[in-house]
């Protein structure tokens, strides 16, 4: 038997592993922009084949879904089943590749809708799933928001228990009490959170205690400290515009100064112009779409288009005044000047660190 996978990545080798302990011949596609594939070959994600291998082994399944949070509620569910005493372990698009995680009592697993399009599971693979938010994304992938919910929403079709926004609507926020989740923006997720836990078998002492210790992950709302009187926060991870919104929301009260732009992803900038009036004071747009996003906002907000990170970050940095927030949540992917959300935000930490040396 001989399998293809297509590219060879962390999720393509160990998607090849599995294939040849099964008794497959594997070769890789890489560099391909488009697959074509004839109706007669059957076409299978490596969430799948994860999946069906670990179902084989006897562990058990948490799955995550949504256009933002995702990886910090699979962190967050992983962890509090590890504190309960049995031994978890966060796979899919975030942590370990499906098809590469060992030995574990669970697993919980981040879906994006890319894994979706080439999946198809029973009911009741996972014991439960959670849809946190739908939102405007990928775009430039699937071509319009149906599709791209839609891909999202088959996920509970995949579950035992099928979790929501509505769901957990009513539910007793004082679990989240002092956490990451404690806030009007992520207050939703960290209710789901909860809810994939108890269905994991955590009790409540251990839900609260879970929550309680939770680190967020690096380039989410991160605090970078205060230089010169200026508030810096890192959310190089908000990579659509919904995200963005979300960033500005939960930046405090206090006069804004943003750096958005990179690579568009087929969502509408207008969609926040209301918000960027109301918060923000002006706006430093760096990447490809820094011209589109300014055209987008003229009128709403002050914008200067700086091209590069390092422009935006001097500008921003000789605007502020005491008391102003700068906050990089760029509303855009990276890869047009980075190779990801992750040397963006260390780039921007970077320079932010540097203005602040270069002035004592």
């Amino acid at each position: 038997m001989k399998a293809l996978v297509l590219g060879c990545g962390r999720s393509g080798k160990a998607a090849g592993d599995v294939l040849r302990a099964r008794g497959f011949e594997v070769s890789y596609a890489e560099g391909v922009d488009l697959v074509v594939a004839s109706p007669g070959i059957p076409v299978r994600s490596e969430l799948q084949l994860g999946v069906e291998a670990l179902r084989a082994r006897g562990v058990r399944l948490l799955a995550v879904t949504g256009s933002k949070g995702k990886s910090s509620v699979v962190k967050a569910v992983a962890e509090a089943i590890c504190l309960s005493g049995r031994r978890a372990v966060p796979c899919g698009n975030y942590g370990l590749p499906v098809c590469a995680v060992g030995e574990c009592d669970w697993a919980v697993v981040e879906v994006s809708s890319f894994q979706m399009e080439t999946t198809n599971l029973p009911s009741g693979t996972f014991e439960a799933a959670a849809l946190l938010n739908l939102q405007e994304d990928h775009l430039d992938r699937h071509g319009s928001v149906g599709v791209y919910h839609a891909l999202k929403r088959r996920l509970l079709s995949f579950a035992g228990v099928a979790i929501d926004a509505e769901s957990v609507s009513g539910c007793d926020a004082s679990v989240l009490a002092g956490s990451y989740f404690d806030n009007e923006v992520l207050r939703p997720n960290g209710l789901m959170a909860a809810a994939l836990m108890r269905a994991a078998g955590v009790d409540e002492a251990t839900v609260r205690e879970a929550f309680r210790r939770f680190a967020p992950l690096p380039h989410r709302m991160n605090e970078l400290g205060t230089f010169r009187g200026v508030r810096c926060v890192d959310d190089s991870k908000a990579t659509s515009l919904a995200a963005l919104a979300a960033g500005v929301s939960m930046a405090g009260p206090g006069p804004l100064r943003l750096i958005a732009g990179g690579l568009p992803k087929g969502d509408d900038p207008k969609t926040v112009r209301g918000l960027l009036t109301k918060r923000v004071k002006k706006v430093y747009l760096i990447g490809s779409c820094a011209e589109v996003f300014s055209k987008a906002w003229a009128g709403a907000v002050d914008c200067e288009v700086c091209g590069t990170m390092e422009r935006a970050v001097r500008s921003a940095m000789r605007d502020a005044e005491d008391g102003d927030t700068l906050l990089l949540s760029p509303g855009a992917a990276s890869f047009d000047q980075f190779s990801s959300f992750g040397e963006r935000g260390d780039v921007f930490a970077g320079l932010v660190q540097k203005k602040k040396e270069d002035k004592e």
